[in-house]
């Protein structure tokens, strides 16, 4: 399977018995709920996670997932630079479940936000706080236009500058011990 691979969701939910799913969401994503079987390695700790995922790639299969595809495309491009095949899901796990096929979802979890969702809550924040306070403080105003053009850079570059800020944050990385699990199970 070349990087450049894509599978559609109902390919990949055929095949999905052969192939060994990495979702690159943060944990709080991921237990909103993931395509069954799915191993959670965050995309700012692959690097790490590398000799476990060549392993899991010699041995079959490999499909790298996110939201979207935008961040399981970023994380496929770094796999390659190491001479790791993966696929990728096209329309990531939101044309997953569209499609309704199944997810899986951790009990007892506090429904997360989705990355999106929390870029959106930021961004509106931001905005919102330079607004009232340019009422006294004109130069406050350069927050919102800061963001705002953070805003239209994102979109035209494909990328979210917030997003890899607001994946630092504590509820959104994972615990040790759970990507140590994560690795164990992909080379075990």
């Amino acid at each position: 399977m070349a990087h450049t691979t894509s599978l559609t969701a109902d390919q990949a939910h055929a095949r999905l018995a052969d192939l060994t799913v990495i979702d690159v969401r943060t944990p709080g994503e991921y237990a909103s709920g993931h395509l069954p079987g799915a191993h959670n390695i965050p995309l700012d700790h692959l690097d790490m996670a590398l000799p476990a995922l060549k392993i899991a790639a010699d041995r079959g299969g490999l499909l790298v997932v996110c939201a979207s595809g935008a961040r399981s495309a970023q994380a496929r491009e770094r796999l390659a630079e190491h001479g790791i095949a993966a696929a990728g899901l096209t329309g990531g796990t939101t044309a997953w479940m569209q499609l309704g096929h199944d997810v899986h979802r951790p009990a007892r979890t506090r429904a997360a936000w989705a990355m999106e969702r929390q870029v959106r809550l930021a961004a509106g924040s931001l905005i919102l706080a330079g607004l009232l306070t340019g009422r006294r403080l004109p130069a406050a105003r350069w927050l919102s236009a800061g963001v705002a053009g953070g805003l239209v850079f994102s979109a035209v570059t494909d990328t979210c500058g917030m997003a890899r800020i607001l994946a630092k944050l504590p509820h959104n990385q994972p615990k040790a011990t759970d990507l140590d699990a994560t690795l164990a199970a992909l080379v075990g």
